[in-house]
């Protein structure tokens, strides 16, 4: 019988006795054999049964055995034999225990008679050397992870403080960022462009009498392709030059934001540490989901089958507590990130309408979360409500077509793709308004309708710089990733290149890398959250403060040069800098600043 199966159907049976009270408190499982496992093929050979108790000492004789079912009233045979046949059936060497029995832990795990010699544990050790003993390549990239594991914790230790610094002084290294960003989207394009053009007027020019009769067809349609790539590639240059020519002025808004931001976490440095609270409570909720999920799995009837096994039927209510369990999931999990989200929202509003820095509160991320349990967790349990309403029915399409692979027709597959890509997009959409939705809340102490309806007016308004920022800024923090990835696996060749005690440092590079990318996801999509409440911050202090005695911008010096720069170039545009003008209005009217 498979393990997983084995383990429930009789957890599931010592359940149901105790409930019944059938042969007293059948509370754990025994194995009459525990250490006789196949960990290959995930069986168990044992048979398992349910007993009121564990055996405390070794049993050597079936004597033992049956003075031990006399009197704990734990029977450790097989239900077909009685306590009182285990010293004179002829069976009784197939249905007991193997002899001896080894010792249980007193405390049983996941109520489970778990032996307590070593010898049991020593088959794990050996099934396991055995099976890399028999593939050369496995056993080389383990011994290489083993060989390695100080280097491997080293570097994702120097991956984490990388992360951290760069967090710091991306402000000082922005400016040189976009032009780097400019210059390589500038080339690139050129480049790939005149490369187009010049392979189709290579092939133009090329005679036709030297091709093959049977490939001239392929020619001109290799011919006609480059051509038609080309006029694309210079489509597509036309276009991307006109954009940035047009959002040019707003990229220097992207700089300013981000070098508030590296003074943001200069004076909020938990805000580095919130990625490590939200997976501690993601982690503790999945456990937990877990647990819950293996209490389910041990529910119902029990009904006994044609082939004598026990199986349980589960009906009423009880039968759709699986889809409240995963909606339950999805759900919970949207409502922690959200709660981050909410959580460095209010600490980034708190810092930038604070006008004194000296003044900020102590803690303003623990004032925040303050706020958050007080006031503003209906607001995050609705926005985490509509992304988990998106969410279910695109995972269950996803699940249909994983299903439906082969088997359905070309239409069927391109509308299914195309509904999971529409959902995916309306997600992704969906929780970044939700995510400005919470600091329209931060500012305005609106509920969750009203902050969207604001969020999503000031970002229509401010459409040109919210795409600049979401393109430069996004592609900085990219390449802020790729710097830190390869920082790291730099230093790992370097060290790993020294050891002469692993045979293969493969995995343990492909290992670090992994984490590095992890960690530096984690830290600088915090940054890309700053700099998005600070963008909405700006945008509602320009539209209630001119900088007017009376009127003072709460904004730092940076951006307040930014707004003096975009002033001098309204006026010596006369007439263009009106465009420029209705860019900056914010949130709409009756809104408060603080």
């Amino acid at each position: 019988m498979p393990l997983r199966f084995q383990i429930i159907s009789v957890n599931r049976m010592c359940r149901k006795l105790r409930s019944e009270g059938v042969d007293g408190m059948h509370v754990y499982v025994f194995f009459l054999d525990p250490c006789n496992l196949d960990l290959i093929n995930r069986k168990i050979k044992s048979v398992a049964l349910c007993v009121a108790a564990c055996p405390r000492q070794e049993l050597k004789t079936l004597s033992d055995v049956q003075k031990f079912a006399e009197t704990n009233g734990s029977a450790l045979c097989t239900y077909d034999l009685k306590p009182s046949e285990y010293t004179t059936s002829s069976k009784a060497s197939a249905l007991c225990p193997k002899l001896p029995v080894p010792a249980s832990a007193p405390i049983p795990f996941f109520h489970r008679c778990a032996p307590v010699n070593i010898s049991c544990y020593a088959k794990f050790a050996e099934a396991l050397i055995t099976f890399v003993s028999d593939n050369s390549v496995l056993h080389r990239l383990i011994s290489g992870v083993m060989t390695s594991k100080e280097i491997i914790l080293g570097l994702c230790l120097l991956s984490l403080v990388l992360s951290m610094i760069l967090m710091v002084i991306i402000r000082y290294i922005s400016r040189v960022l976009v032009w780097i960003v400019t210059i390589l989207v500038i080339l690139g394009s050129l480049g790939g462009t005149g490369v187009l053009w010049w392979l189709y007027a290579k092939q133009r020019r090329s005679p036709k009498e030297a091709v093959l009769p049977e490939q001239l067809q392929i020619a001109e349609d290799n011919l006609r392709a480059l051509l038609i790539y080309a006029v694309s590639a210079t489509v597509f240059t036309v276009i991307l030059f006109l954009i940035m020519l047009v959002m040019r002025k707003r990229v220097a808004l992207t700089i300013a934001l981000f070098h508030v931001a590296g003074k943001v976490f200069i004076h909020l440095p938990l805000l580095v540490f919130q990625p490590f609270w939200t997976f501690f409570a993601l982690v503790l909720f999945w456990v937990y989901w877990i647990m819950t999920l293996l209490f389910l799995g041990t529910t119902g009837s029990a009904v006994q089958n044609d082939q004598g096994f026990v199986e349980f039927r589960v009906s009423g209510p009880l039968q759709y507590m699986w889809w409240y369990h995963v909606v339950g999931l999805i759900w919970i999990s949207e409502f922690i990130l959200a709660c981050q989200q909410m959580t460095v929202a209010g600490a980034v509003v708190t810092y930038y309408f604070t006008r004194d820095k000296r003044n900020l509160p102590f803690t303003p991320i623990l004032a925040s979360v303050n706020r958050l349990i007080r006031y503003h967790l209906g607001t995050v349990a609705k926005g985490s409500f509509i992304i988990t309403l998106v969410k279910i029915p695109r995972m269950i399409l996803m699940y249909i077509h994983s299903q439906l692979k082969g088997k359905e027709n070309a239409c069927a597959r391109c509308v299914l793709k195309s509904c999971i890509c529409c959902l995916w997009c309306l997600e992704k959409c969906l929780n970044y308004l939700n995510q400005n939705a919470y600091t329209a809340t931060a500012i305005n102490s609106t509920n969750f309708c009203t902050s969207a309806k604001d969020a999503f007016v000031i970002l229509v308004e401010n459409a040109l710089r919210v795409a600049a920022i979401n393109t430069v800024g996004d592609f900085m923090l990219f390449l802020g990733k790729v710097l830190i990835v390869c920082s790291t696996g730099l230093a790992g060749i370097m060290l790993l290149n020294y050891q002469q005690d692993y045979t293969v440092w493969v995995l343990p590079l492909i290992i670090v890398c992994l984490f590095a990318f992890l960690v530096a996801h984690c830290f600088l999509s915090i940054y890309e959250m700053v700099v998005d409440v600070l963008f909405l911050c700006f945008a509602i202090d320009t539209k209630y403060n001119d900088g007017s005695p009376g009127r003072e911008f709460y904004m730092d010096k940076v951006l307040m040069e930014f707004v003096e720069n975009s002033r001098k170039a309204m006026k010596e545009a006369g007439k263009g800098g009106v465009a420029d003008a209705r860019e900056l209005k914010p949130m709409a009217s009756g809104a408060s600043s603080a």
